[in-house]
C-alpha cells in the first residue's frame, strides 16, 4: 500500500489515537533500549554525529529531525499538532517507563528474552505509528518524510521506510556509530511493521471506509496527492 489509512472519529477521539500511538511506540522505543542489543539506525547517525561535531546526543537528535522535518514538508508534508506531540510525548513516556525497575531490570535478563523484546519493540513501534499516523494531526518528522516519499515516488511504504532507515544506518556506520543485531533487525524490519500496521487498521472498524489515506497535518482530506 501507498498510504495509511484514515481513522474514523472527531478531534477527541484522534487525539487519543494519537497519544496511544504514541505510547505504544514509546514502549516499543525502550524494549529496543532494554534488550541491549543495538540502536535503532536514527540513534547510530545521532552518535556518529555527536562524535564528529560539538553537540551532543540530543543535540544531534533534534537537528537530523529539523533537517528531515523540512525535507518532508519541501516535498509536501503537512504538519501538525502530532508533529509536536512526537517530539514531546515519546520521549516523556520512555522517561516514564525506564524509570519502572521492572522496566529497567529486563536488561539482565538472558539472550533469548533479550531478543524477545528486539521484535516486541518492533511491533510496538509499527503499531503505534500506525496510530498516531492515521489519527491525521501530523506525523514526527521521519513518518512524514515516509509518507510523502512513497507518495511522491509511487514506491511501497515499507520500501521508503526501509530505504531511510538503512540510508540513516549506512551514514551512521560511516561516523562512527554503533551497531548490533537489534539494529540489523529495525533496520529491515521496521518498513514492513509500519505497513501491516496500516493494511491491518484500514481494514478494522476504526477506519474510515474506503481507507484512502489520511493527511500529514490536522485537515481531512480525500486525495493525498
Amino acid at each position: 500500500m501507498h498510504a495509511p489509512p484514515r481513522l474514523r472519529g472527531g478531534l477527541p477521539t484522534r487525539l487519543a489515537l494519537l497519544v496511544l500511538g504514541l505510547f505504544l511506540f514509546a514502549a516499543g522505543v525502550v524494549a529496543l533500549l532494554e534488550s541491549r542489543l543495538g540502536l535503532s539506525p536514527w540513534d547510530v547517525l545521532h552518535q556518529g554525529l555527536q562524535r564528529h561535531s560539538p553537540l551532543s546526543f540530543g543535540e544531534a537528535n533534534i537537528v537530523v529531525g529539523a533537517v528531515v522535518l523540512v525535507a518532508a514538508w519541501l516535498l509536501g508534508a503537512r504538519i501538525g499538532i502530532g508533529t509536536v506531540a512526537n517530539a514531546v510525548l515519546v520521549g516523556t513516556f520512555v522517561q516514564g517507563l525506564t524509570a519502572l525497575d521492572a522496566v529497567s531490570g529486563l536488561a539482565g535478563d538472558p539472550l533469548a528474552t533479550r531478543l524477545v523484546l528486539v521484535f516486541a519493540g518492533l511491533a510496538l513501534m509499527g503499531g503505534g505509528s500506525g496510530f498516531y499516523i492515521g489519527a491525521g494531526l501530523g506525523a514526527g518528522p521521519r513518518d512524514s518524510l515516509m509518507v510523502v516519499g512513497a507518495r511522491r515516488t509511487g514506491i511501497r511504504l515499507g520500501v521508503v521506510r526501509a530505504t531511510l532507515e538503512l540510508g540513516a544506518l549506512v551514514a551512521g556506520i560511516a561516523l562512527g556509530g554503533t551497531v548490533g543485531l537489534g539494529t540489523v533487525v529495525f533496520a529491515v524490519g521496521i518498513g514492513p511493521a509500519i505497513e501491516l500496521s496500516f493494511w491491518l487498521l484500514g481494514r478494522s472498524p476504526l477506519a474510515v471506509a474506503p481507507a484512502v489515506g489520511v493527511p500529514l497535518g490536522p485537515e481531512v482530506v480525500h486525495d493525498p496527492a
